[in-house]
């Protein structure tokens, strides 16, 4: 089963089917669209005026109750993804009625901002020259790429979070986009990428930005659980394989040291691949026997990445290349 037209001529089709290559051309080539046409922008926004009316300000007045703050949430989540999902169907449907060449194309340039490998790459690699000129300069740069405290990390630590912010990410912006696309499209990558901008803005367990996500932000984040949940393992085989990771029983364990579900699979398959130390101070730590992180571990990590990033595309369009020759 596939979304692309089955009664079209198959060499057509299977050229509609390189979609994702071409997508990660486009991204390595030309990186990310303008804010005013960036897609995960408008989520972004739709989630940040919703997020304001849902989850009560953290100022003694809240009346609501826990029951309805979840299904408050719930409900504006689920009609920012409904829409997400619509829109993303009608522009499917209309660029499949174009000749192939030029559905290829479209796909693609739709597909593209979708998808954040170069910029999450090119991020991790900036930290560490940052790193190289001062700590505060590491710092400042890593606070770009992570929500976590930066002020009191040390040169280790800041290397840790940008290698494990790759793994993480990896996952999030290219390998989930990338098997939902398989499985249903332009829908299914942008309702990825809305559950998982969700979960980054709502899904936390407190207070941020003055208002409490306890529960008003609960729903998002077991959405992007449940939909990051298969392509994180397969991140992490992908990272696991391409990074020569050795002793794989120890892959499991070390996954569930971290709070997240998905997000230690990526990261522990990495911390094992290099075998180094990772881990957020005084939450978890992965592969805590491993040695630290130094500036060429960024390098190794960036090139992992960047091979799952290949490995994870490829996969893709032979996924979807099988039923468009049949």
């Amino acid at each position: 089963m596939t979304w692309l037209p089955s009664d079209a001529p198959g060499a057509g089709w299977s050229l509609v089917a390189c979609a994702p290559a071409l997508a990660l051309a486009i991204d390595r080539l030309l990186g990310e669209p303008p804010a005013r046409w960036h897609p995960v922008v408008w989520m972004g926004r739709w989630l940040a005026w919703s997020g304001a009316r849902v989850a009560p300000e953290v100022d003694g007045s809240r009346v609501r109750s826990d029951t309805r703050l979840f299904w408050l949430g719930a409900l504006a989540w689920c009609a920012g993804a409904a829409a997400v999902v619509l829109l993303a169907w009608l522009a499917q449907a209309w660029l499949l009625a174009l000749p192939p060449w030029l559905a290829l194309a479209a796909l693609a340039l739709l597909l593209k901002p979708l998808l954040a490998w170069a910029l999450l790459h090119d991020e991790v690699l900036a930290v560490e020259r940052a790193l190289a000129e001062s700590l505060p300069a590491g710092r400042a740069r890593l606070a770009r790429l992570v929500s976590r405290d930066v002020a009191g990390l040390s040169p280790r630590e800041v290397r840790e979070s940008a290698i494990e912010s790759l793994a993480e990410n990896l996952n999030d912006s290219l390998v989930a986009p990338l098997f939902w696309f398989v499985l249903l499209g332009l829908p299914g990558a942008a309702l990825f990428r809305l559950a998982n901008t969700a979960d980054a803005m709502w899904g936390y367990r407190g207070v941020r930005g003055g208002r409490d996500w306890t529960w008003a932000g609960k729903w998002a984040a077991r959405a992007d659980d449940a939909l990051a949940w298969l392509p994180a393992r397969l991140t992490a085989l992908l990272i696991g394989a391409l990074g020569a990771l050795r002793g794989w029983r120890r892959l499991p364990p070390e996954a569930r040291r971290t709070p997240s579900p998905n997000g230690g699979w990526p990261m522990a398959a990495m911390a094992l691949a290099l075998d180094v130390r990772l881990g957020k101070p005084g939450v978890y730590a992965l592969h805590p026997a491993g040695r630290a992180p130094g500036p060429l571990d960024t390098l190794r990590a960036c090139a992992i990445g960047s091979r799952t990033a290949l490995a994870a595309t490829l996969l893709a369009c032979a996924a979807l290349l099988g039923p468009a020759i049949i």
